[in-house]
């Protein structure tokens, strides 16, 4: 199996290493469980970017590319794509850490939106990116 070179240019949001509670009946890592650390990694990036609270609004796309194993450690690296009035999409790319970090395969790719709320529950606008020095 082929190895593959993990994002160098973006930090990991999320890191974690899947356990035998987490499989499905063949024994494979059960996709909702994927699913579930994506949406935590995106909704990281887009708290990050929203300045505060968001919440999940829509899962765009989600492609599940390879399996995941008890024992890989799972690499989820958010960035935010797009910026609208109240809504933030992120792209998430995931990695598979397999075999002692002797192989690394991308196994999932997903987008999905948020939108920033306020402490009222309602959306607000997302503040505009600080510029860069």
């Amino acid at each position: 199996m082929p190895t593959q070179d993990l994002p160098a240019d973006r930090p990991v949001t999320v890191r974690v290493v899947p356990m035998p509670a987490d499989t499905n009946s063949m024994g494979d890592i059960f996709g909702g469980w994927i699913m579930s650390q994506v949406d935590i990694a995106g909704a990281i990036a887009a708290a990050r970017r929203a300045q505060g609270r968001v919440v999940t609004v829509a899962v765009n796309a989600l492609e599940f590319k390879k399996p995941v194993f008890v024992g890989d450690v799972v690499s989820c690296y958010a960035e935010v794509i797009r910026v609208g009035r109240t809504s933030i999409t992120t792209k998430i790319d995931v990695y598979a850490e397999r075999r002692a970090a002797t192989q690394n395969v991308k196994v999932t790719e997903a987008t999905f939106t948020y939108v920033a709320i306020g402490d009222d529950g309602r959306p607000r606008v997302v503040p505009r990116a600080k510029k860069k020095k």
